[in-house]
């Protein structure tokens, strides 16, 4: 079934339709994650360039391959240029398909980088493949698969999932800067858990850490991402584990000022 048979508002209006294909920017799951905190109409109303030059939006957010999840269909109302670079919209999600919202996956093979497309170019493309019972819920993707933001990090650490996924895991972990591409690796093990020591960043940023530290709070929300290398059993001791964490601070050359914020 093609989506213009789900929403008939497609083909009627497809020459007034921009769709957004939303990849995030550092994962390509940033925006489905999100989408599930709530902020995607935030983060899709911030753009580097005047990308929504149509009455209304299509939003599609990646979440697989060649698939794509329906985020509503939203009405651009005005525009205005920022200070200090950018463009931001005002939009109005619409109640047109609303009901499909975070439901409905369309099946897209996008083999090209442009993400904002004509509708009318494209709507014989997307095709409806799944319609979940549920509109998608915030999971715990797997130990191997985190990588998020400061900002998503501070909020899906309070969700279930993913409280019950860090509470009772040791691990070794790896913070990545962005705008320098430093990397500083560290270690969970005693009490905390992999879930307080994160929490520790969340609350100043630096955990402790000598060389992070010297970087201002907002520096680190703006450009810090978390993810995991290793995880080990509450039971593994943890001179194992700092010398599984000191293992990784030679591989990544973490402890070099150039590479990484590791000061030993």
């Amino acid at each position: 079934m093609n989506i213009r048979d789900m929403i008939p508002f497609l083909e009627k209006n497809k020459k007034d339709i921009k769709v957004h294909c939303a990849i995030g920017t550092n994962n390509v799951y940033d925006q489905l994650n999100g989408f599930k905190l709530g902020h995607f109409k935030e983060n899709q109303e911030a753009q580097s360039q005047k990308n929504f030059n149509r009455k209304y939006i299509l939003s599609l957010i990646y979440c697989g391959k060649d698939e794509w999840l329906f985020a509503g269909i939203y009405e651009s109302l005005n525009v205005i240029a920022l200070p200090a670079g950018g463009y931001k919209y005002d939009t109005r999600l619409t109640e047109t398909g609303a009901e499909y919202i975070g439901r409905a996956v369309i099946g897209f093979k996008k083999e090209f980088r442009q993400s904002y497309l004509c509708l009318e170019k494209y709507l014989d493309r997307f095709d409806i493949i799944e319609l979940y019972r549920d509109t998608v819920k915030v999971l715990f993707p797997g130990y191997d698969k985190v990588d998020v933001s400061w900002a998503d990090l501070s909020e899906l650490i309070k969700t279930e999932s993913w409280k019950t996924a860090l509470e009772n895991q040791k691990g070794v972990y790896l913070i990545t800067d962005i705008h320098t591409g430093k990397r500083y690796v560290g270690s969970a093990y005693g009490k905390e858990m992999i879930l307080g020591r994160w929490n520790n960043y969340l609350k100043n940023g630096h955990g402790g850490n000598v060389e992070l530290k010297s970087l201002e709070f907002n520096y680190i929300k703006n450009n810090f991402r978390y993810s995991i290398l290793e995880i080990f059993k509450p039971t593994t001791s943890d001179d194992f584990i700092i010398s599984r964490e000191s293992w990784w601070k030679d591989i990544l050359l973490s402890r070099n000022s150039k590479f990484g914020y590791n000061k030993n």
